[in-house]
């Protein structure tokens, strides 16, 4: 039983990988350059999506099996060069799903998880001068409670690609 803190039981990390993921998709996104919390999400917009295609400077980035296996095996020792404590991750064509624990600002893992990963990748297939593995940005979720913590651990376990 993890006991509460002033720290949070763990973070809850996601992000998309580059081009997966743009406004005006169908699955929805949010403009955090224009939407505040509790604004709804921007559903399908397909000419907004046309436009944020153009912009890419890169192709979008996939992760097929190999790679999502591969996200998932590198994951643990980019934690350990941290000092962060995994739970747990996940990824998917289109995304990464982490579950930590560590002392250390969120968003700041957030940003050194993104970086050491796609340094990891780039070892294995290198990209094209200025091209990125993942799209900008991405979430933190600080979880607190115990119940939280169990739904989120069992949601990302499931979404593992080397189940």
């Amino acid at each position: 039983m993890i006991a509460m803190s002033d720290r949070p039981l763990a973070y809850h990390i996601t992000f998309g990988a580059y081009g997966m993921r743009l406004h005006g998709d169908e699955r929805g996104t949010v403009d955090r350059k224009v939407n505040q919390p509790g604004d709804p999400i921007v559903g399908s917009e397909p000419s907004w999506w046309q436009q944020e295609f153009g912009r890419l400077r890169f192709n979008p980035i996939c992760l097929d099996a190999a790679k999502m296996r591969f996200v998932e095996s590198a994951v643990p020792s980019i934690c350990d060069r941290g000092g962060w404590q995994l739970h747990t991750c996940a990824a998917g064509p289109d995304h990464v799903h982490t579950m930590l624990t560590t002392d250390a600002d969120g968003e700041a893992v957030r940003k050194w998880l993104k970086r050491w990963l796609g340094e990891a990748l780039s070892r294995q297939r290198p990209l094209p001068d200025g091209a990125s593995w993942s799209a900008e940005g991405g979430r933190v979720k600080w979880v607190w409670k115990q119940d939280y913590y169990e739904r989120v651990y069992s949601y990302v376990r499931g979404q593992r690609a080397s189940r």
